[in-house]
């Protein structure tokens, strides 16, 4: 943060129980908060946009809390501070609090009370790889190819890449990321194994049986890795897959809207000790977050090139205004020049995007059983049980009524509450067309002809 910024938290503290008690904040249920000043984490990706807002445009202080965002390197190190309680909360990958709850890698007790985004990724791949593949491609009527692209069209490539004697690489941003089984999820519908976990005999590498290697590389590090040819494509947020047409080093095939509409994507991650410790907290700090997304998607996304110009100060994302409102502001750009209308590429709070239902955790879960991260069969009332330990709706309730008892939102920019139940109908709108229950996540992983199912190990 600058010397300005800190300066208007400094300010904001002197001034805030004025302006709570000038707003009425304290007319609903919630309480006094607990802890008031409060440090979160954030990656430098377009889609911490509601944490961002939130400081802006003062709700965290209108909450009566006084908070410092600061950027993390990488998702690990992002993690391990909420755990030891350096952080108080953060931009979380949608897995790392599941992953988390469930032992993969260290357990700890992290939950989520706030879905941050919808959509906001999308697959590149190199100019070496897209000159391979572009003669197959269908076209439109207007000379560009049809979209989305599917992973079979990789075959010449992977050809190509094995006469040659070498390895198709890929990168994408953690283990237990959206990004990583997204594009687990692509390469499989178009036939091409993505690799298999075997974390009990020691094999984390998620390569076993690959037809693609896939590895981790920090977002904002893709477009250079890529370049420098260490990797041959990427599944990562924005703004890195724009950045990489900006520099002429890659072109985006496919985003994550067309692998699976309006999937989750990121969360917004605390201690679940935190919670039970601050409760009043935890609520105003969901308030605050709301209120971020709903500006973000008011009025048609009319805010978001105000948005974009605030993510691209250094200390937030950091990249030049032009590449994230490429994205953000309802465009997104393929080849140079083939520039497609794409609303909603990144969704902040429309299609409930900030509720968060068991049935998006229970997705993510499949597919760490699907790719061996989860080492054995469990039972579909596992997939809840975990589900309803992780994910919090009862937190995100609490805080959305107290908007509405304050008039600042209404009872229709939410779920009804009385009818909801945490999880999303049933579909196929996945690139695959592959049906989706969260009631039955065993059945589901039995459609797949790649990838674990039953008792089956890599």
């Amino acid at each position: 943060m600058t010397l300005n910024t800190q300066f208007k938290t400094t300010l904001s503290c002197a001034l805030t129980a004025l302006t709570l008690s000038a707003a009425g904040n304290l007319a609903a249920d919630t309480g006094w908060p607990e802890k008031e000043d409060l440090t979160f984490g954030f990656i430098k990706l377009t889609d911490m946009a509601p944490l961002a807002i939130a400081y802006e445009r003062g709700y965290f202080e209108d909450e009566g809390l006084f908070v410092e965002l600061e950027a993390q390197s990488n998702w690990r190190v992002l993690l391990d501070r909420v755990v030891s309680g350096e952080l108080d909360g953060a931009h979380m990958l949608a897995g790392q609090p599941i992953s988390a709850y469930v032992g993969y890698g260290n357990q700890a007790n992290i939950i989520t009370p706030f879905s941050m985004d919808l959509n906001g990724n999308a697959t590149t791949l190199s100019n070496e790889v897209w000159d391979i593949i572009r003669p197959h491609l269908p076209e439109n009527e207007d000379g560009n190819p049809v979209h989305p692209i599917t992973a079979d069209f990789l075959e010449p490539a992977l050809e190509q890449f094995a006469d040659d004697g070498r390895s198709f690489n890929m990168g994408m941003v953690f283990p237990v990321s959206t990004h990583n089984y997204e594009l687990r999820y692509w390469l499989a519908a178009g036939g091409i194994h993505p690799g298999f976990y075997s974390p009990q005999t020691g094999d984390t590498s998620g390569q076993i049986n690959a037809d693609v290697y896939l590895s981790v590389t920090p977002p904002p590090q893709m477009p250079s890795t890529m370049e420098s040819g260490t990797i041959d494509g990427y599944n990562v947020g924005e703004p890195w897959n724009q950045q990489a047409v900006f520099m002429g080093i890659g072109v985006p095939v496919v985003t994550n809207h067309d692998i699976w509409n309006y999937n989750p994507e990121k969360v917004f991650g605390i201690r679940e000790d935190f919670a039970e410790q601050y409760p009043n907290t935890t609520v105003r700090m969901v308030k605050a977050l709301i209120r971020a997304a709903y500006w973000l998607d008011e009025n048609d996304n009319a805010n978001r090139e105000e948005a974009a110009r605030i993510l691209a100060e250094p200390w937030y994302v950091g990249a030049d205004y032009e590449v994230i409102a490429n994205s953000m502001t309802g465009t997104f750009e393929y080849e140079a020049g083939d520039v497609r209308e794409v609303p909603d590429f990144n969704v902040f709070f429309r299609e409930n995007a900030t509720y968060p239902y068991y049935s998006d955790a229970i997705w993510f879960l499949t597919q760490m059983r699907r790719w061996g991260q989860i080492e054995e069969h469990k039972p579909d009332d596992w997939y809840m049980e975990m589900a309803k330990n992780v994910y919090r709706p009862d937190i995100y309730q609490q805080a959305a009524e107290d908007l509405i008892a304050e008039g600042v939102l209404s009872a229709s920019d939410f779920p009804d509450f009385e009818q909801e139940d945490g999880f999303k109908p049933a579909t196929d709108a996945f690139i695959d067309g592959v049906m989706f229950d969260a009631r039955t996540p065993n059945a589901y992983l039995e459609q797949f002809s790649i990838g674990l199912k039953g008792d089956e190990q890599p």
